[in-house]
């Protein structure tokens, strides 16, 4: 579960990681609890550079030479490049992800090559910089057609907007909260459905 758990919008991951199904130690501490229409599945929220210090990938790379599994599951909160798909939409992926790339916190990638196992990402938009809504306003209340003309326009008043550090304001729902809330679960659902499809939902429900 990638992001900060103190910073609403970004919570995304860490939230997943609390809906999750977690049987892992199961199979150790309690063999007889365990049911063979389960799947070994362990989870973790490694936090953010700026609290713990330490890279997200490098975590990540620890756990999978520790824990050998066979794939990893990386979850993160988005940023979008149109408004209509903040909270709206799912980017499933299986090429990884590069943690805080949305917002120009560009960390060390998530990918099969640096991890050695295949790296399936799943994400939800939550954010939007100010820039980008003000761009698709001025192209929907443009009367010009679309031509190169316009572009330059679009483009011009973007680097105005750059210019007096508007270009930095990120944008996101008064109802993040719940919109996080409601994602994080929409997730965790699927990826306990997925990785224990012999456990109905009443079973997953009561083992959480």
């Amino acid at each position: 579960g990638l992001g900060n758990c103190q910073v609403t919008p970004d919570a995304l991951g860490p939230r997943a990681v609390d809906a999750t199904l977690v049987t892992r130690h199961l199979y150790r501490e309690l063999p007889d609890r365990v049911d063979e229409r389960m799947t070994s599945v362990c989870a973790v929220a490694p936090g953010v550079l700026g609290a713990t210090g330490i890279e997200t990938m490098e975590v990540a790379r620890a756990i999978v030479r520790a824990v050998d599994p066979r794939a990893v599951i990386a979850i993160d909160a988005l940023a979008a490049r149109s408004l209509h798909r903040v909270g709206g939409t799912v980017q499933l992926t299986d090429t990884g992800i590069q943690p805080g790339s949305g917002v120009g916190n560009h960390r060390s990638a998530l990918t099969s090559d640096v991890l050695g196992v295949p790296v399936v990402a799943l994400g939800v938009p939550t954010v939007i910089y100010a820039v980008t809504i003000a761009r698709d306003a001025m192209e929907m209340l443009s009367t010009d057609p679309d031509t190169p003309q316009r572009d330059r326009a679009m483009d011009a008043m973007v680097k105005e907007l750059l210019s007096t550090g508007m270009g930095e304001m990120i944008v996101t729902p008064r109802e993040v909260d719940l919109l996080i809330d409601d994602a994080a679960h929409m997730l965790a659902g699927g990826i306990n459905r997925a990785l224990h499809p012999g456990l109905s939902d009443g079973e997953i429900a009561t083992m959480m």
